[in-house]
């Protein structure tokens, strides 16, 4: 999916939720334990109930891995069920990988040959020949970390050298010579605030994955004061605030109702700035 097709699909849902399948088997409804695949029957009937209100799916790799085979059985399936289904939505792998280039290769090789997903999420701290492999598939997306949204940010992101730039504000500009707007993509916490207003002097025109509405506290209104551009340029995402609406049978409508109120949230901004 290129950036154009993206915008689109933005503007004819008039929302840029994307709903995070952080699926983890101890906090599912019990009822669900019985089925032969708990996990993915989940994922299903989460999709099924907010993919109108969504463009995107970010599964987060850690809470299917944590399960072995089983887990990888069951993001397989979350992935195919997208894709046969719902071909219009953007499928993010939440795997933060970034190694050597050879290992790094095999990564890229696993979520865009084998698992022909999206986009890839990318840990920068290993530099340039971390990243480009992944850049080598054309019609696929590098979510770049930039600035995140946890307490630890703070340990290096925020730190500055002697010119005064800050860390985050580095991996903004270099990573710029690897690759440009319609590639290459960035995780900015929406807890940082006006932070998106010094990202937006660097990035401009790049997308912006952001995670922490919702549960983490972050503020949409604050996020798309400070980071929307005018192709939106944001992916905000929210995953327990959705996904763990209700722990009864009524999980999948109560899932539906919550995305359905970020999505009118989302219309109402997208309304305010002409998009």
């Amino acid at each position: 999916m290129n950036k154009q097709q993206l915008f689109e699909n933005i503007k004819r849902k008039k929302s840029f939720l994307c709903v995070g399948l952080d699926t983890d088997i101890r906090k599912i409804p019990e009822h669900l334990l019985d089925e032969e695949d708990p996990i993915f029957a989940f994922n299903k009937a989460i999709i099924d109930a907010t993919a109108d209100y969504c463009i995107a799916y970010k599964p987060n790799l850690a809470f299917y891995e944590c399960m072995g085979t089983k887990g990888w059985i069951s993001f397989e399936a979350t992935v195919n069920y997208i894709k046969e289904n719902y071909p219009d939505q953007f499928i993010i792998a939440d795997a933060k990988r970034g190694d050597i280039g050879n290992t790094s290769a095999m990564y890229a090789r696993t979520f865009f040959d084998e698992l022909d997903i999206d986009s890839v999420t990318v840990a920068p701290y290993m530099g340039e020949d971390s990243v480009t492999p992944f850049l080598s598939y054309g019609g696929k997306w590098v979510i770049l970390l930039a600035l995140t949204s946890n307490k630890g940010s703070h340990d290096f992101q925020l730190t500055e050298d002697a010119n005064g730039e800050r860390l985050f504000e580095k991996v903004l500009k270099k990573s710029q010579e690897w690759a440009n707007d319609q590639q290459m993509m960035y995780v900015v916490g929406a807890t940082q605030g006006r932070a998106f207003e010094d990202i937006r002097k660097i990035v401009p025109n790049h997308f912006l994955l952001v995670p922490g509405i919702g549960a983490q506290g972050g503020s949409l209104e604050e996020v798309c004061k400070y980071g929307m551009n005018s192709t939106c340029g944001l992916i905000v995402n929210s995953s327990r605030g959705i996904i763990y609406a209700d722990n009864s049978e009524k999980f999948a409508e109560a899932a539906q109702a919550a995305a359905k109120e970020v999505q009118q949230q989302m219309a109402e901004q997208l309304a305010a700035y002409n998009l």
